[in-house]
């Protein structure tokens, strides 16, 4: 399995990205796939997740209303989009997958497989 992240850069406070992970090396319909990111100096946490059959998601209090979750099946491919980007959501963001559940979807250590990051960085 190989997770592909991208769509980081530099914006202004208020504004807004989207991260794409693209995922290949399996067929995709049984996972939850998860964003993740870690600040500098802190350790890394969840943001949102969403399973790739049925399209349930969620969310992590602090991102609630701002970040949507979605996947494109024609495409293999997980969006995280980011409005009204906040000073506290730099970071490097991470995306992951996992085929079995054992956990809460916040629960990172249960993602076998992981993307190299991309950073996200808000300027206030």
């Amino acid at each position: 399995v190989q997770l592909q992240a991208s769509g980081g850069g530099l914006v202004q406070a208020g504004g807004w990205l989207r991260l794409s992970c693209a995922a290949s090396g399996r067929t995709f319909s049984s996972y939850v796939m998860g964003w993740f990111r870690q600040a500098p100096g802190k350790e890394r946490e969840f943001v949102a997740a969403i399973r790739w059959s049925g399209g349930s998601t969620n969310y992590a209090d602090s991102v609630k209303g701002r970040f949507t979750i979605s996947r494109d099946n024609a495409k293999n491919t997980v969006y995280l989009q980011m409005y009204s980007l906040k000073p506290e959501d730099t970071a490097v963001y991470y995306c992951a997958a996992t085929r079995v559940v054992r956990s809460a979807w916040y629960d990172q250590g249960q993602y076998r497989y992981w993307g190299q990051g991309t950073l996200v960085t808000v300027s206030s």
